[in-house]
């Protein structure tokens, strides 16, 4: 069989911030399919080292590949091809439609001096009806909800048309319908078009119904990774959170309640 490069690679990474370490000595690899989980409480460095993972923030210690080399390596351009990266908080500084907003994803793609193109559009206009949008192609961006506004920025991101997604809470704004509705996407895109995601997650259940992996940070330098079936117990959980947690259900139907 045929082996399989890994998009992204994590080798004796450590990741802090002032004083506080948040992980150290952590290696992994997240290959073509794979949906990567991070979870862990309020504070305990996902969205740093999500960060340093998208070439945006210096470990203290260790390296991050991306399909094998260096962010330096690949250049600012070269790796926005490769690597979508959605952030935690985002805003809209000036009046934009939705259509021209989603457009921006197709940046990377273009030369300096160069328009969108008929292509460029189709692609923007299926991103956007593929996160239920395409109604509000017209619409100023500054007139959407909070969860139109995420999906906006998911959709930017499938325009994008990278090969690694890493998402910073990807369902914040967004009701239970379109929690589902984009997590089915992220892993029917993963498996059809073998793109690789990094999700940083809240819900333990939905990164067992959609995750193939989990990633735990404690806060204090300790981490703990696997498959999700081993990784995500009630047990483990009630560590990482610091509150008793019971497990219901089985396989990828498993859920975490409060004890």
């Amino acid at each position: 069989m045929e082996s399989v490069s890994p998009l992204l690679t994590a080798r004796g990474l450590a990741v802090g911030i002032a004083e506080a370490t948040f992980c150290r000595d952590l290696h992994f690899a997240v290959s073509p399919g794979e949906r990567l989980a991070i979870l862990g409480r309020n504070g305990a460095g996902k969205s740093t080292l999500l960060s340093v993972l998208a070439g945006l923030r210096e470990p203290r210690a260790g390296e991050v590949r991306l399909d094998g080399r260096s962010y330096a390596e690949w250049g600012e351009r070269a790796s926005a091809r490769l690597r979508g990266w959605l952030p935690q908080t985002r805003g809209e500084a000036f009046s934009a439609t939705v259509l021209e907003s989603v457009l921006i994803g197709r940046h990377p793609h273009l030369g300096r001096w160069d328009w969108e193109s008929e292509h460029d559009a189709r692609l923007a206009r299926q991103a956007l009806a593929a996160v239920g949008l395409d109604e509000l192609a017209s619409r100023d961006v500054r007139t959407l909800s909070g969860g139109e506004r995420q999906r906006l920025a998911i959709a930017t991101l499938l325009c994008q048309a990278p090969r690694l997604f890493l998402l910073d809470e990807p369902l914040a704004h967004l009701d239970l319908n379109h929690q589902i509705a984009i997590l089915e996407l992220l892993a029917a895109r993963s498996r059809d078009e073998q793109t690789a995601c990094v999700l940083v997650l809240h819900e333990p259940g939905l990164a067992v119904r959609y995750c193939t992996r989990a990633l735990l940070l404690f806060g204090d330098g300790v981490s703990e990774q696997g498959r999700c079936e081993d990784v995500l117990t009630g047990e483990s959980l009630s560590r990482l959170y610091g509150y008793p947690m019971r497990e219901v259900g089985e396989g990828s139907q498993r859920w975490f309640v409060p004890a």
